[in-house]
């Protein structure tokens, strides 16, 4: 699944090429995502408009027109590129078409992501309840520790809980985890402050290393480039069950924690 870092390349990717054009046409060629595209009020909003901004919220992107937004989320494999109208491929669902004849492009193979369309994203039921932004200054170790007190679940779920930060995916969750020395299994109310300011710390720092890099590589995420991210290679945890941990040597176990493979080290995570 695209996370924070992939869906900010994205952003970073499109927003030169989209920014203040006129949209031209709208095609939709598979309305069926997690909720129905609202094709024609997508319409009746965009053609002859244009974007004059685009932001991120979490995994979601908002680009907005004329002071309303046009909500999208990758899902589990989407992806937003810019492509040449000859080259359409299987599971290329929507174009937004500029008169300059550059093309924003959304494919989605397992159609898990959405096109939705807001006058108040504040109050939008996918946004209003999110979290901080893990990369803004309300987010650090005194919030994180406040918020878990009494809290039984697990430090890794609590983390990766959008409505306590937003973005912190299971890849990035895992390598956080390691680079702070707690165990994802640990409770949630158990963590220390010190630990919290740690895990904080290195949260924000994973992120940015990996929107530097273009996010991760993963088997069906492509950045907006149609290239896929360089941040793989980074990875001290998640992937590496059974492989020796960089630091100490010890065999990396992995569990499942949430429905979610959680690797970690045995020795340097407690």
């Amino acid at each position: 699944m695209p996370e924070l870092p992939e869906v900010e390349t994205t952003l970073r990717g499109i927003e030169p090429y989209i920014l203040n054009r006129t949209i031209s046409s709208i095609v939709v060629r598979q309305s069926s995502l997690r909720w129905p595209v609202p094709t024609n009020l997508l319409k009746n909003k965009l053609l002859n408009k244009t974007f004059s901004g685009i932001k991120r919220r979490g995994k979601y992107l908002l680009l907005e027109s004329s002071k309303e937004f046009l909500i999208i989320h990758l899902g589990m494999s989407g992806s937003l590129r810019i492509a040449d109208k000859d080259h359409i491929k299987k599971h290329d669902h929507i174009d937004i078409v500029f008169e300059e004849e550059s093309i924003l492009r959304y494919c989605d193979p397992r159609r898990f992501g959405c096109f939705l369309w807001t006058d108040n994203p504040e109050n939008h039921f996918l946004l209003k309840n999110l979290g901080p932004e893990p990369l803004g200054n309300a987010f650090n170790g005194e919030y994180l520790f406040s918020l878990s007190r009494k809290r039984k679940t697990p430090v890794k779920n609590f983390i990766m809980n959008s409505k306590n930060v937003v973005g912190v995916g299971n890849i990035y969750a895992n390598e956080a985890l390691f680079r702070a020395k707690v165990r994802p299994t640990k409770q949630a109310g158990r963590v220390s402050l010190k630990s919290y300011e740690e895990l904080s710390k290195e949260i924000v720092l994973i992120l940015k290393e990996s929107i530097d890099k273009g996010g991760t590589t993963l088997r069906d995420f492509v950045g907006s480039d149609n290239k896929p991210g360089y941040f793989k290679q980074q990875l001290e945890v998640y992937g590496r069950e059974g492989e020796e941990c960089k630091i100490c040597s010890s065999i990396l176990k992995n569990i499942t924690i949430g429905q979610r493979s959680s690797v970690f080290c045995p020795e340097c995570q407690n």
